[in-house]
């Protein structure tokens, strides 16, 4: 018997749940409820919800951030998702390590936010890339390394599946000594010497954040 999971979207925006349910992936059992900011609480507990999406563009920041830490405290195995994620004000107080499990811009279209909400449900954690650069160590949400960038994140990718060097070039049409200096950089920056090493990381660290 296949188990439904119950994820909570926080907003007062009906279109947008009708969007997002419509756009749900059919593999999966999810059924989204939409809940009121005010009554947030009593739902998690009726639904056995395992995950709150809350709409930051319907929900006041300050008001996010209780939901949060009042999740946080009664109902701890609950992740949060945040869509419409502001840009102009710095809003990265509400990403903590033990709860937030993703974070989508303003500017994400509806496509991208059903495959992120798709990773999430895989055990990913997806956060964009301007985020994870302006994380400092106080959010505890990454290794104090120096960030990745994106092209450097699908190298590595690349390598769990077992892609040789000329292999990965041909897939992101570059030279193989192009894929070469990308592993130099990629190796000193998560403090490995070895392709096994590399692989052996990105197993543990490489689904924290998706791009």
């Amino acid at each position: 018997m296949f188990k439904i999971l119950h994820w909570i979207v926080v907003s007062r925006s009906q279109v947008l749940i009708e969007l997002l349910a419509g756009r749900w992936p059919q593999e999966f059992l999810v059924k989204l409820t939409q809940v009121n900011p005010d009554t947030i609480c009593e739902h998690v507990k009726d639904n056995h919800a395992s995950m709150v999406v809350i709409d930051l563009a319907t929900v006041e920041l300050q008001k996010a951030y209780q939901f949060q830490r009042l999740l946080a405290r009664e109902h701890p195995s609950v992740r949060v998702v945040y869509l419409h994620f502001p840009k102009q004000v710095d809003a990265r107080f509400l990403m903590q390590a033990t709860t937030t499990a993703g974070v989508f811009s303003l500017e994400t279209g509806l496509a991208e936010i059903s495959l992120g909400l798709s990773n999430i449900l895989r055990g990913h954690r997806v956060f964009p890339i301007q985020l994870i650069n302006g994380v400092n160590d106080d959010f505890g949400l990454f290794e104090d390394t120096e960030p990745l960038t994106i092209r450097e994140r699908e190298v590595l990718q690349a390598l769990l599946t077992g892609s040789t060097n000329l292999d990965i070039a041909n897939q992101l049409f570059v030279s193989e000594s192009t894929i070469k200096t990308h592993l130099y950089r990629v190796f000193r920056k998560i403090g490995v010497s070895s392709r096994g090493q590399a692989i052996a990381w990105a197993q543990t660290h490489l689904h924290d954040v998706l791009v």
